[in-house]
């Protein structure tokens, strides 16, 4: 109903006028809209709108837009255009062949020796920095090296343990030494999912620089588009295609990106966002509910989304949202403790209450992706059948799959799966049971004790938990927050959801300051996700209140550690990849350190009124990861309709 009020009362509302960074206001909304260059309508930054491709920002508003540097402490705001347009990498990711694929480098890293400790491989040639300096070995050599003696920077003490040193052959070739044997370099320094910690930086302008102080207000990178202007108040990055986008990588790898204009922006809480596409005020939406879409999808005839009908959203993104604990800290500290939290968690409701049910369900630390379903989760459906708690209960239920799809009928909801194997391809392979009454026994085991409906824990204080959660943008995960404290409390724990910024959210998980978060530390996209694990080494945990470099959850693990540690030395080709990564995920079921629920279903509708090219189930040239770097590769593709 708010929805369409605003709908209605759009077109009487005016917004304030923008600022450029000068501090000099733009020209209103409502007087651009009546600007025209020929008969084209302008944007409210000043730009042709049928040369603008506008795109919403996944993570909101910006906290501190004049942050470029990515190497600091502080939210840089990558999704914003940064990773996508600016930054480039070594090695990318093509997620619709699952494999990487050069990117800054024109090889992959070639062994000098049979130790695994010694590499070589080229870089493409003929690209320069934005500024126009050519790009060479040397940038990334300063690059590495700037990493390993900043020893303040976050990702310091991370990259120091796994690269000894890198040198330049020439121009363009660069040797690699790692500290110990080293299999996955390219995973380990391009991207695997969403973007890389290796980010390679201009050594002509960061060498006169402090890196731990430099803010890189205005960034020179090796993408196909520069900076233009933002917004001082951080809702807005516009960014224009470069003069000689010939010598980005874009331009040297798949060729001229087709929009001359690509703008930013954060138009406000989702009903906003909805009025902005039904107006065709925006091109690319990012995280929105299902219920929006079916405003947008009724409002907006040019507005797609992944599939044309049920389930709409794009089920395939590589990372799967949950709850996940701070280890470190107490009552979070026992397993018991966290297995209880599940099995007071009515995952079927949550479903529905997150999302309508158009959720794939996963019950280890892998996504339920296609590819890893039928790599890890189908296979170990008879070992999560057969698994016991400590006191011999078997929590696993295979049914959630055919539950849903009932549920779901009794709603009316067509084009449901007929058979149960398209069920589990549709929902996932199960989860673990509602059972309330043995989370009981596991917390009295623990030390707590039930007062009427009320469990306090074993100091005798109220049990009270504070989810962190997304305000605003990842908006799975911000729902998903509040549909597990609703079944929380009605299990007896005082559960509340504390909702952050971008910048306030990723910090808290990475210093500790959080009990529990809707956080989605499980990812992986490829079969080999050796890459996703590395990062639970019992090695990267710090003390709550210093960054960590990995292992976020301070959740430490000897067998899973050794693991990792054995798959460092293994090609991504030995069969025993596949068994060792299976019986990680054995181990984080046992553990539990962070409770695994959905793989992330996204909502993220394009308006084909301004632009066409977009990726959809029939135009599957890649997924819809708009907040990836790999966005740049997708640029070439949008081509304006000529309204």
């Amino acid at each position: 109903m708010l929805l369409m009020s605003a709908c209605s009362e759009e077109a009487t509302n005016t917004q304030e006028p923008a600022s450029t960074d000068s501090g000099k206001p733009m020209a209103s909304a409502a007087a651009t809209a009546a600007s025209t260059v020929g008969d084209g309508k302008m944007t409210d930054v000043g730009t042709p709108r049928n040369q603008t491709l506008i795109v919403d920002i996944l993570s909101g508003k910006t906290a501190d837009p004049d942050l470029v540097n990515p190497y600091v402490p502080g939210a840089v705001p990558m999704d914003a255009g940064f990773h996508q347009l600016i930054f480039s990498s070594l090695w990318e990711i093509n997620t619709e062949k699952g494999e990487q694929i050069p990117d800054l480098a024109a090889t992959f890293p070639e062994p000098l020796d049979n130790t695994n400790t010694k590499f070589k491989f080229k870089l493409q040639e003929g690209l320069a920095w934005s500024d126009g300096v050519e790009f060479t070995a040397d940038d990334v050599v300063y690059t590495s090296d700037m990493i390993i003696k900043t020893k303040e920077l976050g990702y310091s003490g991370y990259y120091a343990s796994l690269v000894k040193s890198m040198k330049a052959l020439d121009k363009y070739t660069i040797e690699v030494e790692t500290v110990n044997p080293e299999t996955r370099l390219a995973q380990k320094l391009g991207v695997v999912i969403w973007g890389t910690a290796f980010r390679v930086m201009p050594k002509h302008i960061w060498e006169k620089e402090d890196p731990t102080k430099f803010k890189f207000k205005d960034p020179v990178g090796l993408g196909p588009y520069t900076l233009k202007s933002r917004d001082p108040q951080g809702n807005w990055f516009l960014y224009e295609k470069r003069k000689d986008w010939q010598k980005s990588d874009i331009g040297k790898i798949v060729g001229e990106p087709g929009a001359q204009y690509i703008l930013f922006k954060f138009f406000g809480p989702e009903e906003k966002r909805i009025i902005a596409s039904i107006q065709h005020d925006m091109d690319i939406l990012q995280d929105i509910t299902p219920e929006s879409w079916d405003v947008l999808r009724q409002k907006n005839k040019t507005a797609l989304a992944w599939y044309e009908n049920f389930p709409y959203a794009d089920m395939n993104d590589p990372c799967e949202r949950g709850m996940s604990f701070n280890a470190s800290k107490a009552p979070y500290n026992n397993k018991d403790v966290r297995w209880a939290m599940a099995l007071m968690t009515d995952i079927k409701n949550v479903s529905l209450a997150t999302f309508g049910g158009m959720l794939r369900v996963s019950p280890i630390q892998l996504p339920p992706i296609s590819v890893l379903q039928e790599k890890y989760h189908k296979p170990m459906l008879g070992w999560l059948k057969d698994f016991q708690l400590s006191d011999g209960y078997k929590p696993f239920d295979e049914s959630y799959a055919t539950d849903m799809v009932e549920m779901l009928k009794q709603q009316g909801i067509k084009g449901l799966p007929t058979d149960t194997k398209e069920a589990v391809n549709t929902f996932g392979v199960g989860w673990y049971k509602y059972d309330p009454a043995e989370a009981g026994k596991l917390l009295e085991k623990a030390g707590f004790k039930k007062q009427g409906d009320k469990w306090l824990k074993p100091d005798g204080t109220p049990w009270k938990v504070t989810i962190n959660a997304p305000a605003n943008f990842e908006v799975q995960s911000m729902r998903l927050a509040f549909a597990v404290a609703d079944s929380w409390k009605k299990n007896g724990i005082d559960a509340n959801v504390q909702q952050m910024d971008g910048a306030t959210f990723w910090d808290s998980e990475s210093t500790g300051a959080f009990e529990v978060g809707s956080y989605w530390p499980a990812c992986g996209l490829l079969p080999d996700s050796t890459a996703n694990f590395q990062g639970w080494h019992k090695q990267y945990i710090v003390d709550n209140g210093k960054q960590a470099p990995g292992n976020r959850n301070r959740w430490a693990n000897d067998k899973v550690s050794s693991l990792i540690d054995e798959l460092a030395s293994m090609q991504s080709s030995d069969p025993k990849v596949i068994s060792h990564i299976t019986e990680i995920n054995k181990e984080f079921v046992k553990g539990m350190p962070f409770i695994p629920m959905f793989g992330t279903s996204k909502f993220v509708p394009v308006d084909t009124y301004y632009w066409t090219g977009f990726q959809t189930s029939k135009n599957a040239f890649e997924g819809p990861w708009w907040w990836w770097s790999q966005f740049k590769y997708y640029t070439p593709h949008f081509k304006p309709t000529g309204k």
